[in-house]
C-alpha cells in the first residue's frame, strides 16, 4: 500500500516537471526567433501525439481512447499547418532551450506513463494532459505569439489557441468522470 502511495506522488511531480519545461520560460528571459517559435510549436505537438500514442495502446477506458485520438488528429493537423508555413515561408525550424527542455520533460512522462499500470493509467494520462494543455495554452499566449515576427505564423498560433482551450476542455471533462 505504501509503495502505491509513493509511486503516485511520483508520478505527480513527474507529470508537474514535464510541464515546468513549457511554463518555465517566460517572455522576460527567453528571446526566440521565428525558426525557435516554429520548433517549440512542432515540439509540443510532437510530444502530445506521443503521449496520445501511449494511451492508446495502455488504456481501455472509452473516454480516454476518445480524447486520445482527437489529440492524434489535430495535433497532426497542427504540425501539417505549421510545415506548409515554415516551406512557404523558407524557415526552418530551430532547437532551442525550451524545445529541448519539453523534450527532456516528455522523456520522463513517457516512461512514467508507460510504467504505470493499467488500473493507474487513466488517471495518470488525463492528469497529465489538463497540466500539458495550461502549460502549452500559456506558452503559446505568452511566449510564442509575443515572441513570433512574422505575421503568419503568428496568426497560425492564435489561430491554434481556441483548440488548445477546447482540449483543455475536453481532458478537465474526462478528469472529472474518472
Amino acid at each position: 500500500m505504501k509503495t502505491i502511495k509513493i509511486f503516485k506522488k511520483m508520478a505527480v511531480t513527474l507529470v508537474m516537471l514535464s510541464v515546468t519545461g513549457i511554463s518555465g520560460f517566460s517572455q522576460e528571459t527567453t528571446a526566440l526567433t521565428d525558426p525557435e517559435v516554429a520548433s517549440v510549436a512542432v515540439v509540443a505537438n510532437q510530444i502530445d501525439i506521443s503521449y496520445a500514442e501511449i494511451a492508446l495502446k495502455k488504456s481501455k477506458n472509452k473516454e480516454i481512447l476518445h480524447f486520445a485520438n482527437r489529440m492524434l488528429t489535430d495535433h497532426n493537423a497542427v504540425i501539417k499547418q505549421a510545415v506548409a508555413l515554415v516551406t512557404k515561408l523558407s524557415v526552418t525550424p530551430k532547437d532551442n532551450a525550451v524545445s529541448k527542455s519539453l523534450l527532456e520533460g516528455a522523456e520522463k512522462t513517457k516512461k512514467m506513463l508507460r510504467r504505470a499500470s493499467r488500473k493507474d493509467f487513466d488517471k495518470l494520462y488525463i492528469d497529465n494532459e489538463v497540466a500539458y494543455h495550461k502549460a502549452v495554452i500559456s506558452a503559446v499566449r505568452d511566449l510564442l505569439i509575443p515572441e513570433s515576427d512574422n505575421k503568419e505564423l503568428k496568426q497560425l498560433l492564435e489561430t491554434v489557441l481556441p483548440a488548445l482551450e477546447a482540449h483543455l476542455g475536453h481532458a478537465e471533462m474526462v478528469q472529472k468522470k474518472l
